[in-house]
């Protein structure tokens, strides 16, 4: 975690709060807005639960300590202006008083934050196996039939390209891309390593 404490504005605002937006760290999906103080940023990053403080209550409050809905610190970082932090979180449970996932409901959910729900899932499945888990199964079968399903499931994405209906082909697309997840974690490689390899050929292509 790259934050330096020291450059953090608290002084812009008479309460000395700067805002917080947490950001969901698999699917980046936006959780919440709060408060920290310069207590609650030490709080923070000592405790690594996301601690902010609270405008209601006037003092330091740390999410979930009522729920146990824990928002677990992955990272932090302040913006240009030094006055507003993002924290990337691991959410321990739904973040919303009303039992949503997020405080800004069920209405915004990126598409792409899909795709990260379903590489956290299967991570999950494969750090904790469950009796009946098709992940796991695949897992147990060893890497040449996890790569061996991955091209079975490319020859009928292709099929269904060329002879079948949209909703079949994005049917297809989908085990497609959820074997080729498991195949990546097979391989002890994660999801950031291939949004690495984009980021260079974006880079290149500038």
């Amino acid at each position: 975690m790259a934050l330096d404490i020291n450059k953090i504005d608290f002084n812009k605002n008479a309460d000395g709060l700067v805002p917080v937006v947490v950001q969901e760290n698999d699917t980046l999906q936006v959780l919440m807005l709060g408060y920290m103080n310069q207590e609650a940023v030490n709080e923070t990053l000592q405790s690594k639960k996301v601690t902010f403080y609270s405008r209601t209550k006037q003092r330091l409050w740390v999410k979930g300590e009522t729920s146990e809905n824990y928002l677990m610190l992955n990272d932090i970082h302040l913006d240009c202006d030094n006055d507003t932090i993002l924290v990337m979180a691991t959410p321990c449970g739904p973040t919303c008083h009303t039992g949503d996932i997020s405080c800004f409901g069920k209405e915004y959910s990126p598409a792409l934050s899909k795709i990260g729900m379903m590489d956290k899932v299967i991570r999950d499945r494969i750090a904790n196996p469950t009796d009946g888990s098709y992940t796991n199964q695949l897992i147990k079968r060893g890497l040449n039939k996890v790569s061996q399903k991955v091209g079975e499931e490319a020859v009928e994405v292709v099929i269904a390209a060329l002879a079948e209906t949209d909703a079949e082909y994005i049917g297809e697309m989908t085990d497609l891309l959820y074997h080729s997840l498991v195949l990546l974690h097979a391989k002890k490689l994660e999801l950031s390593d291939i949004a690495e390899i984009i980021d260079k050929r974006h880079q290149a292509m500038k």
